[in-house]
């Protein structure tokens, strides 16, 4: 039996002291602060007082808040830390996490991350962990240090990082702070451990106190560019590439942050992983560049789900094809003030290749209800060539972590409209989606029915599908063995995974798959596993042209498939997942596999490996396609790193290489180095067809 959680309170200690930034934690002030040391094991063994001692203390003085933590190691050769680079994979390594609720809004946060060897990782968490952006990147560092009691951490983050009420003299945050020792497999929290609960549910956090006259920051951060580098490609030859272009980012209040940019550049961002689409419905490629991650929850309609995206960044600044539409200029006004969010967003984009200059415009209000809850609204606009589109929607979540005492539970969904002055308005250009979670560690139940009739579009979103209506139902079982099979963690069953698919016009069926899961389980040491069988239809109106010559014709096609996957713990030197489907396909058979291997070699060098392998065997025809990729990761240190990357499918018969280097001269300004080839290998030749050489530059300064 273990002890029940309580909200507790730390004090944060204000310093004159000069505090040398270095890991060692030896000024005075360590010594004199107040720490927090009881925390508690969410695993291995729920409600166990942690194996390894560990100590935090937070500081703070005119400019920075520091946060110092102490990770006593009772064996620290065995001490788990191979990653450097900026935004590591954290969930491999020995870390400490602490995320920290500036507005007291039990919603939302800013998390931190770091390891033994003092890499960085950062990330903002919304709807109280409901959606995180794991690629925002704020400004702030850390210093680490190892001796044989075990690794240290001195965490220095800028106050203008963090956006906090203004005009309050003695402030209060929500604060919680995670250790992970990986050759333990044991994760230990000061607050919020039952593992109903995520470190990202901020409304678990304890509270830190004695934050007194903070500064309401103004300041002005101008973030120029200059680029260039060489282009070839086996029509034109080779060109000369120069550019520049920069970012202005102001904090009007500790609340609102304005960035202007322009003549905006993405060079830096890695190349879209491959894949290979055997489905009638389009791929999704995520967005990667930073300008449209950081805030992305801003202008989220909260529609969920992947079948109707109704606002995708990615149709701003890329064409059809994923090349690159240059941008003029572009706004964005993001802030909270009290119980409101706010979020405005406008881009230029240049005409190109025959299509004209467009504007981009998104406007977005949450409003916080209650103690969790929220309501919103949101509109995207485009006007290109005198002509207007736009999609506008509400939303609504009610959310709850205290149901039956500590479970949580989830209602929500949204309905959009989309609208273009060439058709005027049409009542059947709407969407909806409703859903319930239940999302609970010993049991996970989920729900939710959308619909999207064929007249709706929305021009600056993406839809996997159009014409539907569905329904979704899953129950997932996770008990855990407390006598017999003790090596086991926890085990996953479900009994069913329906959907069913409709065609909105008709009530045909689009689609159909119940899925059974009946053995699922992840051990202690890390490994996981599991088995399915699942039950496939599909509706076709009209051929499917699956794979170059290889056609299925209309029809409704039902099938059954087996499916199985399996993986190693990640945290090891060497780890492996792979996946297998197998059975009928269509009014056919396939065998399908995707595999990864990782080697972490050292705290210098990663290595990805990849492999998807296809063999669909059709009355129409027979095919096989193979998708080959690499991903080498390296770090000289937490400011030097990159990747290389190397893709080749035989669908489209050609290699795709991206080289990136990043140097940190100093936190706020980027140096990159970067390489893009394609080779052509139709014709069993290679052929180099094009090719980039790039170096870019980002400087920050202050005004």
């Amino acid at each position: 039996m273990y002890a029940q959680e309580s909200k507790a309170t730390m004090e944060a200690s204000p310093t004159r002291e000069t505090i040398y930034f270095d890991g060692e934690l030896s000024e005075p002030a360590w010594g004199k602060a107040k720490k927090v040391t009881q925390f508690t094991q969410r695993e291995l063994y729920l409600g166990m007082e942690a194996t390894e001692q560990t100590e935090v203390a937070v500081l703070y003085d005119e400019k920075f808040i520091y946060i110092g933590v102490w990770c006593y190691d009772s064996d620290p050769d065995k001490i788990v830390a191979k990653e450097m680079r900026r935004d590591f994979d954290y969930e491999l390594d020995d870390n400490f996490i602490v995320i920290i609720d500036t507005y007291l809004d039990q919603r939302n946060g800013f998390m931190f991350v770091t390891n033994p060897n003092g890499a960085r990782a950062d990330l903002q968490v919304f709807n109280n962990g409901g959606s995180v952006n794991n690629y925002w990147n704020g400004v702030w560092d850390v210093r680490t240090t190892r001796n044989d009691q075990g690794w240290f951490a001195e965490i220095k983050i800028p106050f203008y990082t963090l956006k906090y009420r203004s005009g309050i003299e003695d402030q209060v945050w929500g604060i919680n702070f995670e250790r992970n020792i990986r050759r333990k497999r044991e994760q230990s929290r000061w607050q919020g451990w039952n593992r109903n609960y995520n470190i990202t549910n901020v409304n678990r956090a304890g509270l830190l106190t004695n934050l007194n006259e903070l500064r309401d920051e103004r300041f002005v951060e101008v973030k120029p560019y200059g680029l260039g580098g060489l282009e070839y490609d086996d029509e034109n030859g080779s060109s000369e590439v120069l550019n520049a272009g920069g970012d202005i980012n102001a904090l009007l209040s500790p609340t609102y942050r304005l960035n202007v940019t322009f003549n905006t550049d993405f060079a830096q961002v890695e190349s879209d992983q491959q894949q290979i689409n055997l489905e009638r419905f389009p791929l999704f490629f995520p967005e990667l560049r930073e300008f449209f991650l950081e805030g992305d929850d801003f202008f989220d309609f909260g529609f969920g789900g992947n079948r109707i995206i109704p606002f995708y960044s990615r149709r701003i600044g890329l064409n059809e094809d994923r090349e690159t539409v240059p941008i003029i200029a572009g706004a964005r006004l993001l802030g909270k003030e009290r119980n409101t969010t706010l979020g405005a967003m406008s881009i230029q984009t240049a005409s190109q290749d025959g299509e004209p200059t467009a504007n981009y415009t998104t406007l977005s209000w949450r409003q916080d209800v209650g103690s969790q809850s929220v309501i919103g609204a949101m509109t995207t606009n485009k006007i290109t060539d005198g002509r207007w589109h736009t999609t506008t929607g509400v939303n609504g979540r009610y959310s709850t972590s205290n149901l039956f005492g500590n479970r949580n539970l989830d209602l929500g969904g949204a309905i959009i409209q989309s609208y273009n002055t060439d058709d005027g308005y049409q009542d059947q250009a709407f969407a909806y989606r409703f859903f319930a979670n239940y999302p609970n560690d010993k049991m996970r139940i989920f729900a939710s029915t959308q619909r999207s009739p064929a007249a709706f579009e929305p021009e600056v979103g993406l839809m996997r599908r159009r014409n539907f209506r569905e329904s979704f139902f899953q129950l997932s079982l996770n008990p855990r063995p407390k006598k017999n099979l003790m090596w086991i963690r926890q085990f996953d069953f479900s009994p069913g995974s329906i959907t069913y698919v409709q065609y909105d016009d008709t009530e045909e069926l689009q689609s159909f798959q119940y899925s059974l899961r009946f053995l699922g389980l992840n051990t202690r040491g890390g490994e996981t596993l599991n088995l399915s069988y699942e039950v496939i239809a599909e509706g076709l109106r009209e051929d499917f042209n699956i794979f170059n010559d290889v056609v299925i014709e209309e029809g409704t096609y039902w099938w059954n498939q087996w499916r199985a996957n399996f993986s190693t713990f990640s945290g090891r030197q060497f780890s492996f997942n792979t996946s297998f489907t197998t059975g009928e396909f269509f009014n056919g058979t396939s065998f399908q596999n995707a595999s990864n291997l990782l080697w972490r070699a050292s705290k210098h060098i990663t290595l990805d490996l990849r492999y998807e392998k296809n063999i669909i065997d059709l009355p129409n025809g027979n095919f096989e396609t193979d998708l080959i990729g690499s991903r080498i990761q390296y770090a000289i240190n937490p400011q030097a790193f990159g990747s290389l990357l190397t893709q080749w499918n035989s669908a489209q018969e050609e290699v795709n290489v991206n080289f990136r280097l990043q140097l940190i001269p100093k936190i706020g300004t980027d140096f990159y180095l970067i390489y893009n080839q394609i080779v052509d290998t139709r014709n069993n030749e290679l052929v180099f067809e094009r090719s980039t050489l790039l170096a870019k530059l980002i400087w920050r300064f202050v005004v």
